[in-house]
């Protein structure tokens, strides 16, 4: 890990960076449907797809706070590029460097880390979602090679992306394959008419009889739920809960900006009592957040074993404050908070998706309980 001075320099240099190449074009990308291989290059060039990666491999070396501050920059400036990083970085990337062979590393990592290879993360199926356990995309040994037939959804940047990590079963156990988009079987139709992200290259993805090398799996047959999509998941959620809190205080600066500037009876918005309301609530929020985010941060540098727990409870929570965050500045925004020349109809929208991905609330709920169910249980207690 690099020194944290520098770090610091890296977060200040990537706000300029999101200041100069994104946010003057945010209104055209979702126009357009379409992050422009451009900016990835130059993000690419600047090291930001490979911020959490270890330097010996040609990333920044960023460690778990710098990588979550970096990953608040570029939700702040459009969430379609964070998204980037939750998939190319967060569950492609760093499960390559957490259970990858040293010849997978040495040679795909380099392509992933220049951008020369865009990756995205083949878990979610037409018929499963939560139930990531029961994938129906199936897998077969053959002499040299193994084939694949399945179908994935809803998988972010799979129409763009170069590579996939594709999950697999077979008679009830998963593996994790590499499989790139040049070998012959596999198809991808973009999904249309999506609520929001549909700059992000969300994609159906069909495997007909995809032969894929054995050097091509991703840690150990018959593990690939237990390790790879356990890690990855946890991977993402980290990358989420800064991705909520990114949302939560973009609406909150936005809020307040508006209140500030806009004039009804004469008097600002912001000398109105409920309104005023609606910003304390909000401002306390965003505080509650980046403390959840700061403390999963730190629980990751020091590897305690209740990092991840911690990173499912900031996730949960992010992601809610988000949407009501969002939401409250859409109100203070009045009609123009339905407009696209304001951000926060675009921001509550995209806050909603965080309570959908890497895991639904639902599904945060029920692990926090069985947490909870645990760790605060009472032997000696009366009933």
């Amino acid at each position: 890990m690099i020194e944290l001075d520098l770090q610091q320099e890296i977060i200040q240099e990537a706000e300029l960076f999101a200041a100069r190449e994104i946010r003057p074009y945010a209104k055209q990308i979702q126009e357009e449907q379409a992050i422009p291989r451009s900016l990835i290059c130059a993000m690419a060039e600047k090291g930001y797809l490979s911020a959490s990666i270890p330097t010996e491999y040609g990333g920044l070396g960023l460690g778990p706070t710098s990588y979550g501050l970096l990953t608040e920059v570029f939700g702040k400036a459009l969430p379609a590029v964070r998204s980037l990083l939750t998939v190319h970085t967060s569950l492609v990337s760093e499960t390559l460097v957490r259970f990858g062979t040293d010849e997978q590393k040495s040679s795909w990592l380099p392509k992933l880390v220049k951008g020369e290879w865009i990756g995205a993360f083949g878990l979610t199926e037409p018929e499963v979602g939560s139930d990531a356990k029961n994938v129906k995309t199936a897998w077969r040994e053959e002499a040299d090679h193994y084939v694949l037939n399945g179908k994935k959804k809803w998988i972010t940047f799979g129409h763009v992306a170069d590579v996939f990590i594709i999950i697999a079963s077979k008679e009830g156990k998963s593996t994790a394959f590499w499989v790139e988009r040049q070998f012959a079987g596999v198809h991808t139709k973009a999904i249309e008419g999506v609520m929001v992200g549909g700059e992000t290259g969300l994609a159906e993805i069909e495997l007909h009889e995809v032969r894929v090398p054995k050097s091509h799996v991703i840690g150990r047959l018959n593990e690939g739920f237990e390790y790879i999509v356990s890690g990855a998941l946890d991977q993402g959620r980290y990358s989420i809960a800064w991705a909520g809190l990114a949302i939560a205080q973009e609406a909150l600066d936005s809020m307040v900006t508006y209140s500030r500037k806009r004039k009804q009876f004469d008097q600002k918005l912001s000398h109105f009592q409920l309104i005023r309301g609606m910003i304390g609530d909000a401002v306390t929020k965003v505080h509650a957040a980046r403390a959840l985010c700061l403390r999963a941060a730190e629980m990751r540098e020091t590897k305690d074993p209740q990092a991840t727990m911690e990173t499912t409870i900031a996730k949960y929570f992010t992601s809610k404050i988000a949407v009501e965050v969002a939401s409250d500045a859409l109100q203070v925004h009045g009609a123009n908070g339905i407009s696209s020349e304001y951000p926060v109809s675009r921001l509550y929208k995209e806050a909603k998706i965080l309570e959908i991905i890497e895991g639904s609330s639902q599904m945060q709920q029920e692990m926090i309980s069985h947490y909870g169910l645990k760790a605060y249980y009472k032997r000696g207690g009366t009933v």
